[in-house]
Order: C-alpha cells, then sequence, then structure tokens
C-alpha cells in the first residue's frame, strides 16, 4: 500500500522507490503484487508517464486515511510520546534556516535528543507529496487549499542601499524614484514561476507596488543580500536578515518614512499525513523560535 501511495503521489516509479529508498524493480513487485491480489488494475503505465485508474484512484484515497491511521499506531506502540523521537524531514526558505533555525537548533536538540532532522533549505518550491516531506516553512500566501496551513510568524521588511550605490548614483528620495533613472534596483524572483515581486510601501492611505530599473534580478535569498552589499542596486529584504548589516553601516536604510506590508511565515503540511508527536513539537518550537527573534505573529 505504501510503495502505491507514493507512486501516486510523485507520478512515478523511479521517484517513488528514490523516496522509500527501495530499489525501483522491488518497489514495481510491490505494486504488481498489490494489483494481483486486488485483480485489479490500479495504475497506467507509459513509457512516459504512470496514471491512476478510475479503480486506482478510489483505492488511493482510502489507502491514505488507512496508512496514517497504522502510522499514529505505530507510533503509539513503539515510541513514549512524553518523549518524542525519530526522523522529521522538513523544507525551510534560505533566510529563515540559515539567520533564524540553524543557529536555534542546539536548543531543539537540547530538548529533544531523540528527534533527527533533514532540514532542506533553499527558496525552491518543493511539492511536499512528491519530495516526501514532512512540513514546510513558507513566507507569503498559501494558493493551495489542500493543505494544513498554520501561521507561525511574519516577516517585515525593509528598503535599503549600500554606500558605494548612494556615492555613485544618490539617494532616492521617493520610492518612485526608483523607476527613474540613474536608480536601480535589485530583483527577486519566483524560482516557480519566474514572476519578479515588486517592491511594496504604504503610508497612510497610499500604497504603491514599484517594480524599480533593474539589470539583475536573483531567486536566492542570500544572493540578493549579497547584491545589496556588492551596491548592484537598492533592495527589499526581510529586516532581520540586514540588521548586522544596518547596524555596521554596510547597508543605509532608505524610505523610513514609508512602509512595507508584513509578509506571513505558514508551516504547511498535508492532512493526509499523520501529525507525529516529533512533529507536533518542532512546530511548537518553530512558532517559538520566530517569536524570540522578533518574527512572532502580531
Amino acid at each position: 500500500m505504501r510503495a502505491f501511495a507514493r507512486v501516486v503521489e510523485t507520478g512515478s516509479f523511479t521517484k517513488a522507490a528514490d523516496s522509500m529508498d527501495l530499489p525501483k524493480a522491488s518497489l514495481t513487485r510491490l505494486v504488481q503484487a498489490l494489483e494481483a491480489r486486488l485483480r485489479v488494475q490500479l495504475l497506467t503505465r507509459t513509457t512516459r508517464k504512470v496514471t491512476v485508474t478510475q479503480d486506482g484512484a478510489a483505492y488511493y484515497e482510502r489507502t491514505v486515511a488507512l496508512l496514517s491511521e497504522l502510522e499514529a499506531i505505530d507510533q503509539g506502540m513503539l515510541h513514549d510520546n512524553s518523549r518524542p523521537r525519530g526522523r522529521l524531514r522538513v523544507d525551510v526558505t534560505t533566510l529563515t534556516g540559515s539567520k533564524v533555525l540553524i543557529p536555534a537548533m542546539g536548543d531543539f536538540h537540547a530538548r529533544y535528543p531523540d528527534i533527527e532532522i533533514a532540514l532542506g533549505v533553499s527558496d525552491r518550491a518543493i511539492d511536499l507529496l512528491v519530495d516526501n516531506v514532512d512540513c514546510v516553512l513558507r513566507v507569503g500566501k498559501i494558493d493551495d487549499p489542500g493543505f494544513v496551513a498554520r501561521r507561525v510568524g511574519e516577516i517585515r521588511f525593509c528598503v535599503c542601499a549600500s554606500p558605494g550605490y548612494l556615492a555613485q548614483y544618490g539617494r532616492p528620495a521617493h520610492p518612485e524614484d526608483l523607476d527613474r533613472e540613474p536608480h536601480l534596483s535589485v530583483g527577486y524572483f519566483s524560482s516557480r514561476t519566474g514572476r519578479v515581486f515588486p517592491f511594496s510601501f504604504w503610508r497612510n492611505d497610499t500604497k504603491l507596488e514599484i517594480q524599480g530599473r533593474r539589470r539583475l534580478d536573483v531567486n536566492d535569498s542570500n544572493a540578493y543580500v549579497a547584491a545589496g552589499l556588492a551596491g548592484l542596486g537598492v533592495v527589499q529584504v526581510a529586516a532581520y536578515a540586514v540588521e548586522q548589516h544596518l547596524a555596521n553601516g554596510e547597508l543605509v536604510p532608505l524610505f523610513e518614512d514609508w512602509q512595507a506590508p508584513a509578509v506571513p511565515i505558514y508551516v504547511v503540511y498535508s492532512p493526509n499525513r499523520y501529525v507525529s508527536a516529533r512533529m507536533r513539537v518542532f512546530i511548537e518550537w518553530v512558532a517559538e523560535t520566530l517569536h524570540k527573534r522578533g518574527l512572532g505573529v502580531s
């Protein structure tokens, strides 16, 4: 059942086998044996893709609920829930991982020494089911209503530039100056859609979205900060990521009479996935850690 469910979720025998750490041939035999026992075709295979039959879709819907319940039973029998243990696979954004969670991870290990964390750190939006991840931290609006999303924090932004940039191009007096010569901005684009996010500003009842004149767009948060430090343009960046750079003068804040809307941080997971004790304590710890870092929900 697990092998079949992973093929449905990943859309591939190869990806399913990789996620279960099984040889592809072994996983294929498991699915074939399941079909033989049920005397029904669950999957249609071609050289290019795997699709689920009508019977397979119905079987999958009941299978995931059963597997989740089985995992809950196993966890209850094998582990003392007062001392969570096991392996947890999590994916987080680059800045949240490198600037917030990893520096605080020693505290988590001290509290829960029997939990192992496999922490994927990138700005690439992964597929929870395909990549077999327990939960992810995502920044911004959650578009998929099929997942559970718990708001655990929010990010506030600032606009800044390096002293070298300001010496070369001057200091912009108004956000709209970023759309005009000689000023330059550095763009940040979505790895999934390629869309460049505009700079957002508000003051009183006035709201602005500025695309800016750009020569460089990046899709990694650390690279974005580096571009600002290198004087390649004005950046609108998470304030917590540049605190030290602002304090030591490597970056200079701009438009301080304008504000940028706070962006929510969510922990997202599949409703079909059993929420184990280790996952519950990790989510609570993330919310607590973000709060201590000044990123808690206001």
